[in-house]
């Protein structure tokens, strides 16, 4: 098992990559996520699905690194997509609005078809 805030990432195509996001996303573990993200954009990663599945809880910290993340991967024209299957993490993106900027899936296979169309429309 990936310890908490010990996330990793797997190119599943030539565009998506998936970010399994592990344990708490708070203001001790966000950092680590915040260099991971930075690290994959820099590199042309711009097509990126966080995998929530395995987070505990998010904090506010958290909640702004996610959207950091999407602001840095806009400017490269690029799109992220959520996986949060767990309904207590979920509501808080809905209760934030944060539903209307990601889009949010229950599993990983949807929210990485959603981003290969994406990337395609753009790369194709």
């Amino acid at each position: 098992m990936v310890p908490s805030g010990g996330h990793s990432y797997e190119h599943v195509s030539d565009h998506v990559t998936v970010v399994t996001v592990v344990g708490e996303l708070d203001v001790y573990t966000a950092p680590n996520l915040r260099e991971l993200l930075v690290e994959l954009i820099t590199h042309g990663r711009v097509y990126l699905v966080l995998d929530m599945t395995a987070v505990d809880y998010v904090d506010s910290t958290g909640f702004g690194v996610v959207v950091g993340g999407l602001k840095r991967i806009r400017v490269h024209d690029g799109g992220m997509a959520l996986v949060v299957p767990q309904e207590r993490i979920a509501k808080v993106f809905r209760i934030t609005g944060l539903t209307k900027v990601f889009p949010i899936f229950d599993t990983a296979d949807p929210a990485v078809e959603f981003l290969g169309r994406e990337a395609s429309g753009v790369h194709g």
